[in-house]
């Protein structure tokens, strides 16, 4: 897999890990890396999906109907990127990823058998529903900040809040952010997603 990397200032806490949006690539979310983590204390990976469809740039699933990812090739996306993360040496991650990438970032952090993440930063994306792809959402879950764009074309807001009703119901510490902004990352979210990040640094010690 093709991945970009930001390291640490220091001796690393732990790992970062941000998924880019469908016809993106690596360099997408980069910035968002010391955005989130400003004081570096988390070694960044932006890894590129490895599919390429119309049209154009990379892809981590094709899309047959928003919600619902084609199942051949999320699976195959899904073991991929699985046996990467599992090379990652940190036991802190956490996940994130803005469209596609954030339903990545939910399949990863909540499929079953699956190591938990230290938390997961999902903008304007949904949980996906994939046949042969299930949930865990057993206790303890990580602390989830959702943020979705009430304005977004591509991914309608419904599905944002279907996450949190779904996450909070489930037991899960979730911060949600609606804004009046078409299919983007608010700004705003962003500050969000770094004050939690830091907080479960914090809460770990």
């Amino acid at each position: 897999m093709k991945v970009r990397e930001r390291p640490a200032s220091g001796e690393a806490e732990g790992a970062l890990v941000l998924f880019h949006g469908r016809g993106a690539d690596e360099n997408d979310l980069f910035p968002l890396l010391d955005a989130l983590d400003p004081e570096r204390r988390l070694h960044g990976y932006t890894p590129r999906g490895p599919l390429y469809l119309p049209p154009g740039g990379a892809h981590w699933y094709a899309v047959p109907r928003v919600g619902f990812p084609d199942e051949a090739t999320f699976h195959a996306t899904y073991d991929e990127v699985a046996a990467w993360l599992d090379t990652i040496p940190y036991e802190r991650v956490v996940l994130g990823g803005f469209s596609q990438g954030a339903v990545m970032s939910y399949a990863f952090g909540l499929g079953r058998g699956r190591p938990r993440p230290e938390a997961i930063l999902a903008f304007s994306g949904f949980v996906p529903t994939v046949d042969g792809f299930e949930l865990d959402l057993d206790p303890p879950l990580p602390p989830v900040t959702i943020a979705h764009g009430s304005l977004d074309p591509v991914i309608p807001v419904a599905f944002g809040r279907a996450a949190r009703d779904l996450l909070a119901g489930a037991g899960a510490d979730v911060l949600y952010r609606e804004s009046p902004v078409p299919h983007t990352i608010d700004p705003r979210a962003v500050d969000d997603a770094g004050r939690r990040l830091a907080e479960a640094l914090a809460l770990r010690g």
